[in-house]
């Protein structure tokens, strides 16, 4: 058996698991914004005086929350065509 091919194999597989898995980062951002959306909606709508306010708020939170779900992005990126490279010639 050539464990060569077998680490290769492992390695790859690795990345497409860890790429998948940095990819569902994606899923949190989504379902964090809409209810942030929800939430000052639901506020505007009981004190419609505050609507700059809780917009502005609501719009930097929607920014904050983006980032993980970019950074997720970015990560799967990086392990579909970055990672796999390095591990080959890393094995040889």
């Amino acid at each position: 058996m050539d464990f060569q091919l077998l680490a290769k194999g492992i390695a790859l597989a690795g990345c497409a698991i860890g790429a998948g898995c940095a990819l569902i980062a994606g899923i949190g951002p989504g379902i964090g914004e809409g209810n942030a959306v929800a939430s000052a909606l639901e506020a505007i709508g009981r004190q419609p005086e505050c609507k700059g306010d809780v917009t502005s708020t609501m719009l930097l939170g929607c920014a904050i929350a983006e980032t993980t779900g970019i950074y997720g992005f970015v990560t799967g990126l990086l392990l579909i065509f970055i990672a796999p490279g390095m591990f080959m010639n890393f094995l040889g």
